[in-house]
């Protein structure tokens, strides 16, 4: 099924935006979780982001930006608005939280697992977070979106409405901010 078509049935059946859920709710908690790296918090503004989105999906026009992009802004945004009312600008990969294991192997699905055995499998992960977390937000959104997520130049630039060149432009300085902040050791 495409995503015209779903669109179409959820508009047509509330119930259906839970083949939306389904399909986006992993990779969505997963790039919220990147951004926060607390996963009470993670949990609240995924569930704000996907409130958002059953509440606003019937007014959403397929006009060459997916579902997933959409979704992906919406989670941005929620993610920001977190920062902003929370005033943790700085503090955006501070909070881990590695000793609450049980609580993510009983909350968390398969997904979850794989990002957690990512994290371990990269002895440089953390160090890279606290100095991420210095940087300012625009570079650790470009960073976050390219590098743990993923995600292609077009994708990034659909998720966070910019041109291509502010977005490598931002990438390039991002990267090379973190390799100074990193090589400081």
């Amino acid at each position: 099924m495409t995503e015209i078509e779903l669109l179409e049935r959820i508009k047509n059946d509330p119930f259906e935006f839970s083949e939306l859920f389904k399909a986006y709710y992993k990779p969505i908690f997963g790039y919220i979780f990147r951004r926060t790296g607390s996963f009470d918090d993670t949990a609240d503004i995924a569930a704000d982001t996907f409130l958002k989105a059953f509440n606003g999906i019937k007014n959403f026009n397929y006009r060459g930006i997916s579902i997933k992009v959409w979704l992906y802004r919406i989670a941005t945004n929620e993610t920001n608005q977190y920062f902003r009312h929370k005033q943790k600008h700085h503090a955006v990969f501070e909070r881990l939280d590695f000793e609450n294991k049980n609580n993510f192997n009983t909350l968390l699905t398969d997904d979850c697992k794989e990002l957690e055995a990512k994290l371990q499998k990269h002895e440089q992960f953390l160090s890279i977070l606290t100095h991420l977390k210095t940087l300012p937000v625009k570079y650790q959104e470009v960073i976050s979106l390219r590098y743990f997520e993923g995600k292609d130049n077009k994708e990034i630039v659909e998720i966070l409405d910019i041109n291509e060149g502010t977005l490598k432009s931002l990438l390039s300085r991002g990267v090379e901010k973190l390799r100074e902040k990193c090589n400081q050791l």
